[in-house]
């Protein structure tokens, strides 16, 4: 419950800050907007990219199941494949989290010929606010098929990307 409260307190100032800004700039001291974001998952890394370049490289953790590409509901897999971050829960119950727009047309025209629901609620999420496991879980693979951060890392994403942002997810 205490860590709940600071982190609200946390992204409220951040979020003051954020509306404080003009739209584009200027950007709250030391974050960069990226333009794109890259996750790689055979590297376990996220990019934060902007033309090109990469503004920040963070470590990700992904489902237990991380090779292939997400097909269906409970797979336990991330997919893979080009979409965009499409909305933001500051009150989910991880850390911050932003919604990918998994799936897309491709992936249900591929479920559907499997007969199989696509699933979807993909998100690139901080830990959980409220943890069930000891610390060391959750220093390994650990989602349902979303990709988390460390919550200061979840703060850095949420810093430096817009809703529509394009992200890549390659194996």
């Amino acid at each position: 419950m205490r860590f709940r409260s600071a982190a609200t307190l946390l992204l409220a100032l951040v979020c003051a800050r954020i509306d404080s800004a003009h739209a584009d700039f200027p950007f709250p001291a030391g974050h960069e907007l990226a333009d794109s974001v890259l996750v790689v998952k055979s590297e376990r890394k996220l990019y934060l990219l902007k033309a090109g370049q990469i503004l920040k490289a963070i470590t990700v953790y992904l489902g237990p199941m991380p090779r292939g590409a997400k097909s269906r509901e409970g797979d336990f897999r991330t997919p893979e494949g080009q979409y965009v971050l499409e909305g933001r829960k500051a009150d989910s119950d991880y850390f911050l989290s932003i919604q990918v727009s998994y799936p897309n047309s491709a992936d249900r025209e591929i479920a559907r010929k499997q007969h199989v629901d696509p699933g979807g609620n993909i998100m690139i999420h901080g830990l959980p606010n409220e943890p069930h496991y000891t610390p060391a879980h959750y220093r390994g693979d650990w989602t349902d098929g979303c990709i988390a951060v460390s919550n200061a890392d979840m703060i850095e994403i949420w810093l430096m990307t817009r809703e529509s942002t394009p992200i890549e997810i390659r194996p």
